[in-house]
């Protein structure tokens, strides 16, 4: 008897051929795409680190910053304002991602009780210009400016009895913080605590200077 021929299986072969192939190409596909996932899982650890480290770097810069803002504003407070407990203290925060600081400045009443705000809410106009003036200067300071302050008349609130500790203290400030400060005035209690002063004189040919002072 005889056997039929078997039928060419050369089809099958191939055909068995390319899936094995295929699937020996996507088993490398899904081994590099694994290597990728992890790659980029230890990436996003070493960013989470990074991050968490500049945090704590500006955190710590911010916090000493803002303490010797504390310092310099109630030394300043305490210069002109000798008469009364005036204080600042800061709120640090994080808002929208960023740090946010809120300066607090705090007087202690005859009574013992303590009154606290945000200066221009809160206090006078002489408590807030003192403040201004410092805050300026430290910023000019920070940012490596010329320390040179431009004052136009810049003390209309304060009450006569601290306007010789306020030109007092200009004058201190000037001197410790090797700073130049150009006041135009009409107190001449200011002008007498002032390094060098000119009274200013309108001619027919213009303004003329007249040093008073220095």
């Amino acid at each position: 008897m005889q056997l039929a021929p078997l039928p060419d299986i050369t089809p099958l072969q191939t055909m068995a051929h390319r899936a094995v192939g295929r699937r020996d190409s996507l088993e490398g596909r899904i081994r590099e795409t694994e290597d990728t996932i992890s790659g980029l899982e230890s990436d996003e650890e070493i960013l989470a680190l990074v991050c968490e480290l500049f945090r704590n770097l500006i955190d710590a810069e911010v916090n000493s910053g803002v303490k010797a803002v504390e310092s310099l504003l109630t030394e300043g407070l305490s210069a002109v304002f000798s008469d009364q407990e005036i204080a600042v203290r800061s709120e640090v925060g994080v808002s929208r991602g960023k740090v946010s600081v809120r300066l607090i400045t705090s007087q202690r009443q005859p009574d013992g009780s303590l009154t606290e705000g945000v200066v221009n809410k809160s206090f006078g106009g002489a408590v807030s210009t003192v403040q201004s003036i410092l805050l300026r200067l430290t910023v000019v300071l920070r940012r490596g400016l010329r320390p040179l302050l431009l004052l136009d008349e810049s003390l209309p609130a304060f009450d006569a009895n601290y306007v010789d500790a306020m030109g007092r203290f200009l004058r201190t400030l000037c001197e410790r913080m090797d700073a130049d400060i150009l006041l135009v005035t009409h107190n001449t209690a200011l002008v007498d605590a002032a390094h060098r002063a000119y009274k200013i004189r309108r001619t027919k040919s213009g303004a003329r200077f007249d040093l008073v002072r220095g």
